[in-house]
């Protein structure tokens, strides 16, 4: 245990716990900030352009992320990690000047697809400069943890949060109109500021020369060519309830999806750091030590995630309506019953990020990705059956079923990939209740033992 929970993983967790804490953190608070400064029209369409930049910073650091820590994080050659990250730069670059074309062409009609008009398009283009902004970022992320260091990916996404939300707080607090084409302009310039924060970190680790070469760029993107498939169609996954409201009913009825939403990710805060913390000692162990060191680091830290989990689902499940109203206020009491299906999933969804981060890390990502396809079609089928059948519940329910379905799917997967063993699972979430008692116990003896007589 000593062995494989060691500096490592008390350093890199704390670190990467904090990055997706502040990530959900202040993403929730800007939320419950502009639940309050926005329509809900606005609010939609603030939901639909965040939806559709996110699916593209998403994508883009599936294909490059993972394959540039890999190679990068088992090669000991510095030459070599310079080569890899030029190579990985390069891409980074061609792939965004694709991404601002597209948008340049397509946003109007996006606009209009999804019922939002002009707006849409407009914000879109405005956010060209955060786009270039994100080629860099992403880069030096990617560079910090190639070389098992997350404490300058910590200090980059804290300054873009902080940014964003002391502007968004100025605005409300002052009571000032909120225009969304300004949300979009001070995004940006939070995007700069954390990139120029995140260099500062990194730059110990530069070596400021641009080499890249044809061989990486092949290797790169056949390694991250089904990762980057993967990570667009489970991002298009993610947000297609919201897609769908959107392109059936209206953007206001995406608001009220989408405060659901935002609730519903706070679950998941523990799933994304483990996946940022075990992919580069996944990578190495299934080299190093075989499938059992794997099967064991997957069971163990998916019965330590459900167990995390499981009383905030039960909780929110419980009192839905409650939590909804603490959050977005009670105009929003509608997004209670959507909010009560989502969080029935969340509690098995740590185990399915996990058995895509894993397999990708083991070199095995073409089962997710066709595992990806394949549940993205089942939900685009049930939820507009759903949608037909309910209405205005029928995208939380479709959602529900296909969850469900996936979920199934993806255990025998696992089972057949790396031997997956539920009663290992069961003993690990068993486990960390009784870790978290004897030593809740032991601290409580200790604080008696300290009062005074």
């Amino acid at each position: 245990m000593k062995k494989y929970f060691s500096s490592y993983w008390i350093r890199s967790a704390y670190y990467t716990f904090l990055q997706r804490f502040s990530l959900t953190f202040f993403g929730f608070m800007n939320f419950v900030l502009l639940t309050r400064s926005l329509s809900k029209t606005e609010l939609g369409i603030w939901a639909l352009f965040l939806t559709i930049t996110g699916i593209f910073e998403t994508t883009k650091s599936n294909l490059l992320k993972n394959a540039h820590i890999k190679y990068a994080g088992i090669s000991t050659d510095n030459k070599e990690k310079t080569i890899i990250a030029s190579s990985s730069l390069l891409i980074n670059i061609l792939i965004t000047l694709v991404f601002i074309i597209l948008v340049i062409v397509c946003s109007q009609a996006l606009g209009v697809w999804f019922n939002a008009g002009p707006i849409l398009a407009q914000m879109l283009k405005w956010f060209i400069p955060g786009m270039v902004a994100m080629i860099f970022f992403s880069h030096f992320e990617s560079i910090q943890q190639s070389f098992l260091d997350f404490k300058g990916g910590f200090a980059g996404h804290f300054a873009r949060q902080v940014v964003f939300f002391s502007i968004i707080l100025a605005y409300w607090f002052l009571k000032i109109p909120m225009p969304l084409t300004s949300l979009v302009i001070y995004q940006t310039f939070s995007m700069i500021a954390g990139t120029l924060l995140i260099y500062l970190f990194t730059r110990k680790y530069l070596e400021y020369q641009f080499k890249a070469s044809l061989f990486w760029i092949k290797k790169i993107t056949g390694y991250g060519s089904y990762i980057f498939g993967s990570g667009m169609v489970a991002t298009i996954y993610t947000n297609l309830d919201q897609l769908m409201i959107a392109r059936f009913m209206n953007p206001g009825s995406v608001a009220y999806y989408n405060v659901a939403s935002r609730i519903n990710v706070l679950i998941d805060i523990p799933s994304y750091a483990a996946a940022d913390i075990i992919f580069p000692k996944a990578s190495v162990a299934s080299i190093q030590e075989g499938k059992e060191k794997v099967k064991y680091l997957f069971e163990k830290m998916v019965g330590i995630l459900i167990a995390f989990t499981l009383p905030t689902a039960i909780f929110i499940i419980l009192f839905p309506r409650f939590v909804t109203f603490i959050v977005a206020g009670p105009s929003y009491a509608a997004a209670a019953t959507i909010l009560q299906l989502y969080m029935i999933t969340g509690i098995f969804r740590p185990a399915q990020h996990q058995a895509a981060n894993l397999l990708n890390s083991i070199g095995r990502p073409k089962i997710v990705f066709v595992m990806n396809v394949f549940t993205l079609m089942a939900l685009l089928v049930i939820n507009y059956a759903c949608l037909v059948r309910f209405g205005f519940y029928g995208a939380a329910i479709g959602t529900l079923i296909a969850n469900l379905l996936s979920f199934t799917a993806w255990y025998f997967v696992m089972r057949k990939e790396i031997g997956l063993q539920l009663t290992n699972v069961f003993a690990h979430i068993g486990g960390t209740y009784k870790t978290i008692y004897a030593k809740s116990g032991n601290l409580l003896h200790g604080l008696i033992r300290k009062k005074p007589q």
